[in-house]
């Protein structure tokens, strides 16, 4: 008989309250510094204020990966009692913490740690997976081998309203982030094999950006139509979500389609405004 299996992840993953707490699935926060102060990622800091404290002091943050002592210190309770755990982490191509928990792993026993070689809600989709087979009773290397093969068929992008949170991150210079917004340019980033490329190039206004975007995106062949996320980082009009959310469905009949916003990491990178439409394919 398998071990009972536990499902986690790394903040980044982008996972609303309600669906942890509906799967049952425990999320490890990185840490977000802040000039001198230390916040823990979707705990005692949010998008909403990170924005807020760069338009006041001009801060950026920057996160942190989550370092092995503290897998240690969080695995190991939950080990002792008879369990495995499946933990997912953010691209090992854009952070430090999946090389971490591989650490960790050699003095846990039972603790496997998966590179999803993606970010955000593409992460969540991921998560859904393993929390299906774990309920159907799977173990932990099931689960595991299971996921390393469907992350090759997960999509993930997002279109930006503006590179200024970019250029201020150190990921772009700051003639491409003026040239942008002076030519209304709203660049597509795609994840391409676990890192972050820019894509098609959009100009307008933004709602019109947006649809064209998941028009776009949605004309990929052979979409597993059982679920997908509407995943934006803050500053879109509830209006245009719902429109939006319309569009996607009349698209692509999605069983489900969650709308969530992005936590710290990827909105400090992003800034707001930054929306994506994240599928697998069959």
């Amino acid at each position: 008989m398998n071990k009972r299996v536990i499902i986690t992840a790394d903040s980044v993953c982008d996972l609303s309250p309600e669906l942890r707490e509906r799967y049952g699935i425990q999320v490890l926060p990185l840490t977000v510094l802040e000039g001198e102060r230390a916040y823990k990622d979707g705990v005692d800091l949010t998008p909403d204020l990170i924005y807020r404290i760069y338009r006041e002091e001009g801060l950026l943050p920057k996160t942190t990966a989550i370092s092995p002592q503290e897998f240690i210190d969080y695995f190991t309770p939950i080990l002792a009692e008879g369990c495995e755990v499946v933990h997912l982490d953010i691209s090992s191509k854009l952070s430090g913490t999946y090389q971490n928990a591989c650490i960790a792993a050699q003095e846990l026993p039972g603790f496997y740690p998966v590179d999803t070689m993606h970010l955000s809600n593409s992460m969540a989709l991921m998560l859904f997976e393993a929390c299906r087979l774990r309920d159907e009773g799977r173990s932990a290397h099931e689960i595991v081998d299971y996921i390393l093969a469907y992350r090759e068929k997960v999509h993930t992008s997002f279109v930006l309203d503006t590179l200024e949170f970019m250029w201020k991150g150190g990921r772009c210079s700051g003639v491409t982030a003026l040239g942008a917004n002076l030519l209304q340019i709203k660049p597509c980033i795609e994840m391409v094999d676990g890192e972050l490329k820019v894509g098609r190039k959009y100009r307008g206004a933004i709602d019109k950006v947006y649809a064209q975007y998941i028009r776009d995106k949605l004309a990929t062949a052979n979409i597993d139509t059982r679920v997908a996320t509407l995943t934006h980082s803050g500053g879109v009009k509830t209006e245009t979500i719902d429109s939006l959310r319309k569009l996607i469905l009349d698209l692509v009949p999605f069983e489900t389609l969650h709308v969530m916003q992005t936590g710290c990491t990827v909105s400090s990178h992003c800034g707001p405004g930054t929306l994506g439409v994240l599928f697998a394919t069959r």
